[in-house]
């Protein structure tokens, strides 16, 4: 019989969602990162990792679940215990590897410790968007040409584990996530020339890096996803099925009828 389930909540809705799908699990919040769940946790700084580790087992903790949007929070070595100075230089070596190295060595530490770590769709599958999700308008030819630009500008850029989005309009590339996220994104497409678009509304696409460990780092859109896609005048957007998380499912999907955008879950 599985143990107790640890939340490692960052910002965001998905570590809402999470605890409030597992009752019982032990929600822990760090230092120097937001959480909406920060009061209602176990705090902890990853300066002291040994005195979390040692947390997690006396509660009775073998599973663990990263949950919401994750920012590097600056270090103190002064603050390091014992099990944290051992591990820095190894993550400081992961860190110059980018977003995927970094992840990849953080599961292993954990694991290494006796933790199971475990996808969010893992603890709540309804959270998947699921093949055949469509809602609102049927994309035109002119929006279906955009999305396979989209996808392929994605693909390619695979590799470089750089972001998991990209808008397109008329074939022109408007914008790539990067690590600013999603938000800046759609803010700088809004902000763009509408010359540059040439008269097409144009597709934001969202997806699962290529090769990418989804314990971690799975992509997620909610509403607020959806309003800011509307307000940068695109006409849709299309997201990975079966990689891609929606958060607050119910009103992500009244603010797609009422935008009148389009939104469809296919295979990328």
């Amino acid at each position: 019989m599985p143990g107790r389930l640890a939340i490692i909540a960052c910002d965001g809705a998905l570590p809402v969602a999470l605890a409030e799908a597992v009752p019982g699990a032990l929600t822990i919040t760090l230092e120097g990162i937001a959480s909406p769940l920060e009061g209602r946790s176990d705090r902890h700084r990853l300066e002291r990792i040994g005195a979390l580790f040692a947390a997690m087992r006396a509660a009775g903790v073998d599973r663990v679940v990263f949950a919401g949007a994750l920012t590097r929070p600056a270090f103190d070595p002064a603050l390091f215990d014992a099990e944290m100075a051992a591990l820095a230089p190894r993550l400081m070596a992961a860190l110059s590897k980018g977003d995927d190295g970094l992840l990849r060595t953080v599961i292993e530490v954990f694991e290494e410790q006796g933790f199971t770590v475990v996808a969010p769709s893992e603890v709540l599958p309804a959270l998947l968007a699921e093949e055949g999700l469509h809602l609102g308008p049927i994309p035109g030819p002119d929006e279906e040409a955009d999305i396979a630009r989209a996808t392929e500008i994605l693909h390619g850029a695979a590799a470089l584990d750089i972001g998991q989005g990209c808008v397109v309009a008329g074939g022109q590339c408007l914008g790539f996530e990067t690590v600013q996220g999603t938000d800046a994104l759609l803010r700088l497409v809004a902000e763009t020339d509408p010359a540059y678009r040439r008269g097409y509304r144009g597709v934001y696409v969202k997806a699962a890096k290529a090769g990418r460990d989804l314990r971690i780092d799975m992509p997620v859109i909610g509403p607020r996803t959806v309003a800011a896609v509307a307000a940068a005048g695109l006409a849709g957007m299309v997201i990975e099925a079966g990689k891609l998380i929606i958060v607050e499912r119910e009103a992500t999907i009244r603010a797609v009828r009422d935008s009148g955008i389009f939104l469809a879950a296919r295979a990328l």
